[in-house]
């Protein structure tokens, strides 16, 4: 079943086309990777699913994009409660200066939660659903820069969970990792998927075919294929997809 669609979308960053004519359905609790070159459009597509790109300066959009059923594009759209339904996470790890508890609980009290025993439910439900409460329960008033690299995206990830959204957008979230911290990322991805639709832009090859459900290749702009991932790389129907996937290109 779908959960966003996305209708003839063009994006403009002044007047160079990021994006041309972009189609494509995303499915609910399955993990979409993106791939393709570098400057290719895949992560300015990923922040046109939350307007995070209204941030920047002389940006227009043409087509839809829908989140069940409802275009986020629409005047009047609520961009604090479209954020909070879809979240981001982002290439390099960015926890607040502050403690492993204020960060959990930041965003909780953004959005008006103060009850004492509800911030504590969901910071201990939030902490293990990213495998962190047994490492930090003890530690939850240490600085959260303090934390390994790792620990800090699973942090940055318990943090975007604690409001309960949606839709996960990552970013690379794994390119400031090493491998062990990679494939432990990778397989709480896999975990989130059964509660969460998840939409990853990678570089990673390999890590798109281990962790997606679905797969779309972007090139200059546009979305040259997209469809279940063990057909985007054993069988793609687009010698382009093929020429980038085997190392012909790109």
């Amino acid at each position: 079943m779908s959960i966003i669609e996305v209708k003839d979308l063009n994006f403009f960053y002044g007047r160079f086309q990021a994006l041309k004519n972009i189609n494509l359905s995303i499915d609910e609790r399955k993990i979409t990777g993106l791939i393709g070159p570098s400057g290719c459009g895949k992560t300015t597509f990923l922040r046109s699913l939350n307007r995070m790109n209204d941030l920047i300066e002389d940006v227009h959009i043409q087509g839809r994009v829908l989140i069940d059923g409802v275009d986020i594009y629409d005047q009047g759209t609520d961009l604090q409660k479209l954020r909070k339904k879809v979240g981001m996470v982002f290439q390099r790890p960015n926890p607040f200066p502050l403690s492993v508890f204020d960060n959990v609980v930041y965003g909780l009290r953004v959005h008006g939660v103060l009850d004492k025993n509800t911030i504590e439910d969901r910071l201990q439900w939030s902490l293990k659903c990213v495998q962190l409460w047994n490492e930090l329960k003890d530690r939850l008033e240490v600085n959260a820069l303090s934390l390994s690299g790792e620990q800090q995206q699973r942090l940055c990830i318990a943090r975007l969970i604690a409001i309960e959204p949606e839709i996960l957008l990552m970013d690379e979230p794994c390119s400031a990792l090493d491998l062990i911290a990679t494939a432990r990322i990778e397989d709480l991805m896999r975990e989130l998927k059964k509660q969460y639709t998840i939409v990853i832009v990678t570089h990673n090859m390999q890590q798109a075919a281990r962790v997606s459900d679905f797969t779309g290749y972007f090139l200059l702009g546009e979305l040259i294929e997209f469809g279940e991932t063990d057909q985007i790389f054993t069988n793609p129907a687009d010698s382009r997809t093929e020429d980038y996937i085997t190392g012909r290109f790109g």
